[in-house]
């Protein structure tokens, strides 16, 4: 390398004595360029440049023919002269700029953040679908034994092999277990007298047992359940001991046919049977998968059987042995399938894959088992009812998930066999309790910042009582407040966990990764939220602090003005607010914001044209309260209709009637508006008496109740005069009207009115005064039968 080093070096210092002899030289100089220019002039007129190779081949290698017609060139003065206008004439040529690329619209910045948790997020489903369908292929070789079965199908001899072994299999057994059934004739006497001898003290129930406490030199001062459990415990194991000769021996016993059968399987196989390799080992891995079957049920038998060890209830005892003997003739027989069949030919992938599957089937059963079990289990985890505290939370917790727990340590058991994984069951353990630790630190720091939390938002009764609305406000954003900070606690707490479990989650975080940039987002969007929150918070306490000062202070048509204007002041506040917070929290998730105000802008032109009556509406509503023509509670007769005005909107005004039915009307239908609530009402007065009447005594009557009446207290507040009589208004042959009014309130209008022709009417009866009635009375004479009689006589007479 040194040596190339160095010959590079001298060759570069050869090129610059080169350049420096020659180039430099102003006689040799233009020459050097014609020539140059002649020999790229046929690449110019190509279509397109050659290789790379090709062209520095070509400039290498010069023909005579291109000498000669540069020699011909500059030996001609007229040739040199339009060479050299042409080369002037390319490098003047303008350069030609490339057509600038159509950039279409895109929602999301190339180096935004929303743009860059999109290329995470891909990338990190792409890698765990890559490591999801290496495992698959690591755990399912089953292609293997697909092949092998079609290929022991169709191999004549492996017929003649599988015949073979399958008459020396059954000769095997069949001798096997005619010595097998002999040897347990022989042993179901023995086991039937230790069953008998069993004693009766270990055989009674633990609750029966009087088992006297051992010695001791301190005084017992236990309570009584403390005494009774520690006693029963006593009790069972006691009994225990005093089972366990017996059961063992009956272990013995029960074990006795199966070495018989293996002894004789053995033996067997010591013959012509097994000279063959292959079938002797076929059948000695048949011979132990039963025997080891047989001596694992008979050890569950000894341990939790009716004559077991451990004594336990009759349905759990065979609860026990049904499990047990399913899970031992799945687990054993699928093991010694596999064997069989890797002897036969089967590939080392496909055995692997066979065996997976068979502790795959068998941990699944264990998982059918905790879940059909997690009730009792949970029952004897919980804590006694009325027990408190720490210890007590704790244990109703785990009650309530331990058959996750469970399943998910099963299934985690399994996939560390099953992968093969290095120090597997150490990293499981550390996982295990690096994930208990987590869950309980996390826990604890909630619980700790939520009470710290709690206490904060308590209000004194100072602070309560200058703002009385402050309470409903804060439990309004508590439960937000809690929620927040959970997640925010879970958060670091899914970190942290993903620390324990190998992933190195921290370096997301650091400058410039894509967790420092979300965290800066959430923070950023966090404090316009809370500043929007605080805003909206004080506007409306300011408002209704208003509206409370002034009806406080009387002035109670400028509090019910400024509480008509709130809602309308208020959603356009909520408008604005989210707006802001929601353009702010796109921008900082790298949405392009312009595209969307420009689409608002051209949506609310297109919505301003086609809907022209909504837009009338804002504006004759915006009007109508600007002038303070209604308010709430005003008693209004507007398009025909009246009521008690109960809201009113930024586009609607809500009355109710007096039957009690809504109306809804919109501004834009409301053309003339009759508002009896403007602070005076006057009662009319118009009274119709006969014409016989005198109407000043009337007029007096009138004037007395009015002054009755305003001296009641009743009334008194509604009533701003006396009555102002205007006099006889008609007069005509049947009656004379008097009429006149009552100044009164706007709220006293019609109370006073009605009261007033209530006493009217009863003050005439008393003065006997006739009120005229309503229609025309028409009297008519009837005459008699004589004065017909009578008025006839003349006229015949005359006629």
């Amino acid at each position: 390398m040194t040596q190339a080093r160095r010959r590079g070096r001298s060759g570069f210092a050869v090129g610059r004595i080169f350049f420096k002899e020659v180039f430099v030289s102003h006689k040799l100089l233009p020459s050097i360029l014609l020539v140059c220019a002649l020999l790229s002039l046929p690449a110019f007129a190509q279509p397109a440049a050659p290789p790379a190779s090709s062209v520095a081949d070509k400039a290498g290698a010069l023909t005579p023919e291109q000498a000669k017609r540069a020699l011909e060139t500059l030996s001609d003065d007229k040739k040199r002269a339009e060479m050299i206008e042409t080369l002037r004439a390319v490098a003047n040529a303008p350069q030609q700029q490339a057509a600038p690329e159509n950039k279409s619209a895109v929602p999301l910045e190339a180096d935004s953040l929303g743009a860059q948790l999109l290329l995470m997020v891909s990338e990190q489903v792409r890698e765990i679908s890559r490591e999801v369908a290496d495992i698959a292929r690591t755990l399912t070789h089953y292609r293997a034994f697909y092949w092998w079965f079609l290929r022991t199908a169709q191999d004549p001899s492996a017929y003649h092999q599988l015949f073979d072994i399958a008459w020396k299999l059954a000769l095997v057994f069949l001798c096997a277990f005619a010595a097998e059934w002999l040897a347990f004739r022989l042993i179901k006497r023995p086991v039937a007298l230790l069953e008998a001898r069993l004693p009766q003290a270990a055989r009674a129930p633990a609750q029966t047992l009087a088992v006297a406490d051992p010695p001791s030199s301190v005084a017992d001062v236990t309570a009584a359940p403390e005494l009774q459990r520690r006693r029963l415990g006593l009790a069972r194991a006691w009994q225990s001991l005093v089972r366990l000769p017996f059961v063992l021996g009956r272990l013995l016993l029960e074990l006795l046919p199966v070495l018989v059968f293996l002894g004789i399987a053995t033996m067997l196989l010591g013959t012509e049977i097994g000279d063959l390799p292959t079938p002797r080992l076929v059948i000695l891995a048949v011979v132990n998968a039963y025997a080891l079957s047989r001596v694992l049920i008979c050890v569950v038998g000894g341990l939790a059987g009716p004559f077991g060890l451990f004594r336990v209830r009759a349905e759990t005892a065979v609860y026990i042995e049904i499990w047990a003997r399913r899970i031992v003739a799945v687990g054993v027989s699928g093991i010694a399938f596999a064997n069989v069949a890797l002897l036969l030919g089967l590939h080392r992938a496909g055995y692997a894959a066979l065996l997976r599957l068979v502790m795959l089937v068998v941990h699944l059963f264990i998982v059918v088992i905790i879940l059909q079990c997690r009730r009792p289990v949970a029952d004897a985890i919980r804590a006694p009812a009325g027990r408190e505290g720490a210890a007590a939370r704790v244990r109703n917790r785990v009650a309530g998930l331990w058959h996750y727990l469970a399943i998910a340590l099963d299934l985690a058991l399994w996939a560390v066999w099953a992968l093969n994984i290095r120090n597997g069951y150490a990293l499981l353990l550390q996982y295990f309790v690096g994930t208990i630790a987590v869950a309980l630190i996390v826990r604890l720091a909630t619980m700790l910042v939520l009470s710290l939390i709690d206490r904060g938002f308590r209000i004194s009764p100072d602070l309560l009582h200058r703002f009385p609305g402050l309470e409903t406000r804060a439990n309004r954003y508590l439960p937000l407040l809690r929620n927040i900070i959970s997640a925010a606690i879970a958060f670091i707490g899914l970190v942290a966990l993903l620390e324990v479990w190998g992933v190195d989650a921290i370096v997301w975080f650091y400058g410039g990764q894509i967790g420092s940039r979300l965290l800066s987002a959430v923070v950023t969007i966090g404090i316009a939220a809370l500043a929007a929150a605080a805003i909206w918070e004080i506007s409306n306490a300011l408002m209704d602090r208003k509206i409370s000062a002034l009806s406080r202070d009387g002035h109670y048509v400028r509090a019910a003005r400024l509480r008509t204007f709130q809602p309308m002041l208020r959603t356009a506040l909520l408008c604005l607010i989210v707006t802001v917070v929601g353009l702010t929290a796109l921008s900082e998730i790298g949405v392009n914001v312009a595209p969307l105000l420009a689409g608002a802008g051209i949506v609310g032109i297109a919505i301003g044209f086609g809907s022209q009556k909504l837009v009338q509406d804002l504006i004759t509503g915006l009007f109508l309260l600007l002038e303070n023509t209604v308010q709430v509670g005003d008693n209004v007769t507007l398009s025909g209709l009246s009521g008690v005005v109960e809201n009113v909107s930024i586009r609607t005004l809500r009355l109710r009637a007096g039957d009690g039915s809504v109306h809804i009307v919109p501004f834009s239908a409301v053309t003339t508006i009759t508002n009896s609530s403007r602070g005076a009402g006057n009662a009319a007065v118009s009274v119709n008496v006969s014409y016989k009447e005198d109407t000043d005594r009337a007029g007096e009557i009138l004037k007395d109740i009015v002054a009755e009446m305003r001296n009641e207290p009743e009334y008194r507040h509604l009533i701003r005069g006396d009555l102002e009589l205007w006099g006889v208004d008609k007069v005509d042959g049947s009656m004379a009207s008097i009429v006149g009014q009552i100044r009164c309130t706007d709220a006293g209008r019609w109370p006073v009115q009605r009261e007033f022709n209530r006493r009217m009417k009863r003050r005439f009866q008393e003065r006997g005064i006739e009120i005229a009635p309503g229609g025309q009375t028409i009297l008519m004479q009837v005459p008699t039968s004589a004065e017909i009689a009578s008025d006839a006589m003349p006229r015949r007479a005359a006629g």
